[in-house]
């Protein structure tokens, strides 16, 4: 894994926005949704993401970020590999789950089993992929993790689900 790089400093005299508005900005962008997970040592933890991206198809990489103040972030920081999940709109529940804190989001009625590299695959799911943890970049109160894609599957059903203004919607269809 790669060091990790501090952007919170990168520019100390600029004033900051006030937390409550950058929010409320980021509700108005619409967003598809993704679970992404991780097996621990006391077992498998995972939580929904909205900052999902596609960073490069050669060699193929993705990002996500995720705060270090969240439960799952003890397991994420030492994991070498994560499971991310494309939700189809048929999973406005599992996304809620894997949303609130403190939740079973590994228990009944959530399906999944132990893929690639023994990290947990949710089931039902539109899409997934496995990747190769390959370095963290400091974020503010987040990390922005990089991961090589080295197993997928694009065949899932659904449509996609999207985040935005506070909830999980259905695209119209």
């Amino acid at each position: 894994m790669t060091a990790t790089r501090d952007l919170a400093s990168a520019r100390p005299d600029t004033p900051d926005l006030d937390p409550a508005v950058f929010r409320s900005v980021f509700r108005r962008h619409a967003a598809g949704v993704a679970v992404v997970t991780a097996q621990g040592d006391h077992g498998p933890v995972g939580f929904t993401a909205t900052s999902l991206t596609s960073v490069a198809a050669e060699p193929p990489l993705l990002s996500f970020g995720i705060s270090v103040g969240s439960s799952c972030w003890p397991t994420v920081s030492t994991a070498e590999h994560v499971g991310v999940h494309i939700l189809g709109d048929h999973q406005q529940e599992l996304a809620a789950v894997f949303a609130k804190s403190g939740a079973d989001r590994f228990g009944p009625p959530t399906s999944w089993s132990l893929g690639p590299h023994g990290v947990p695959l949710l089931g039902g799911v539109q899409a997934w992929l496995v990747g190769r943890v390959a370095g963290m970049v400091t974020a503010g109160d987040h990390r922005i993790v990089v991961a090589q894609a080295v197993a997928g599957d694009p065949d899932g059903p659904g449509g996609p689900l999207v985040h935005h203004r506070g909830g999980f919607h259905r695209l119209p269809g």
